[in-house]
């Protein structure tokens, strides 16, 4: 199992060698640094604390600037996340890796952060249906009644729909194919959509469930090539 920090870019769309066109999701990958290690023995659990995109050093606290001279990584991380995988837990203190992780073809799994909406009524949030819209009517997009199937107790039911805050909350969208990855540009191109707005961060990594057909993924057409002939 191996995982990733990326920033999704916005979406837009690819062609394949036959004319296919394929909806992809443009993910940025900048170097993800390691800067430090979780183990068995002190933590519990082996995981890699991954450091992801430069940050001025007056923004790095006390604490964040002996991690970094523990790990003898010079430049500060706007993004620090834990990442878990026998495939990148072999990697030292400094180390970097990127989009070279996940190949063309391979299934993952994308965990971010959905669009946050606010605090919204419980029609918009729940989808509930309105009431009448004549002027006559008291009611049109209010909560209605709280009882549960006729009883009320003098209370309101735990798990009641009611309006509230919207999000953002994680989401993790799964099964998802790479259709191509540039380690040299930074990028891996995702089929489909990913969770949250553009320049959100997604945590890439391998599928937790087992993939019986592997997808099969056509070669992008090199549009580059096209205008030099």
């Amino acid at each position: 199992m191996k995982s990733i920090i990326g920033r999704k870019m916005g979406m837009t769309e690819v062609f394949a060698a036959d004319g296919t066109m394929v909806a992809v999701t443009v993910v940025e990958v900048l170097p993800n640094v390691v800067l430090d290690k979780k183990t068995l023995d002190k933590d519990g659990y082996e995981a890699l604390v991954v450091g992801y995109e430069d940050k001025p050093e007056r923004k790095a606290s006390k604490a964040e600037k002996g991690r970094y001279k523990k790990s003898g990584v010079t430049a500060y991380k706007r993004v620090v996340k834990e990442l878990k995988g026998d495939e990148i837990y072999g990697k030292a203190l400094g180390e970097s890796f990127g989009a070279e992780t996940f190949a063309a073809g391979e299934v993952i799994d994308v965990i971010g952060h959905n669009k946050g909406h606010g605090y919204v009524g419980n029609v918009k949030k729940w989808h509930h249906s309105i009431g009448p819209k004549g002027h006559g009517s008291g009611y049109h997009r209010g909560i209605g009644s709280l009882a549960n199937n006729g009883r009320c107790n003098n209370r309101v039911i735990p798990g009641k729909k009611m309006a509230g805050h919207w999000g953002p909350e994680q989401v993790t969208v799964q099964n998802l194919t790479v259709i191509e990855s540039n380690s040299e540009k930074g990028y891996i191109l995702v089929k489909g959509g990913l969770p949250g707005p553009r320049k959100a961060i997604v945590v890439l990594r391998s599928p937790v469930r087992h993939q019986f057909r592997k997808p099969v993924v056509k070669p992008i057409l090199d549009l580059s090539e096209k205008k030099g002939e």
